[in-house]
């Protein structure tokens, strides 16, 4: 039987010099969101895997999305503002 984290417990993963990646913050939310059980029956730790890869891999989209749209609002922000060059350096990142 495996243990669940109380919702306030957390994992703490730290980087240098960079801050954490699309893939790395959906890992940590898939991780936080999903839990396979080590007792239980195989079948049913596979299909919880595959699971797990699917919602990563949606998790992972949509976060890309998210940023993807942020920067398009600060862009079209920085733009309005008169700063057409900073937008230009922003939409290529």
């Amino acid at each position: 039987m495996s243990i669940k984290a109380p919702l306030d417990a957390f994992e703490v993963k730290t980087t240098e010099n960079r801050g954490h990646t699309p893939e790395e913050v959906a890992e940590l939310c898939v991780n936080r969101l999903i839990s396979i059980g080590d007792q239980s029956h195989p079948a049913l730790q596979a299909q919880a895997r595959a699971f797990r890869e699917r919602m990563l891999a949606v998790v992972t989209h949509y976060i890309k999305m998210g940023i993807e749209q942020d920067r398009a609002t600060i862009g079209a922000e920085l733009t309005k503002a008169g700063h057409e060059d900073m937008a230009d350096i922003l939409r290529r990142l």
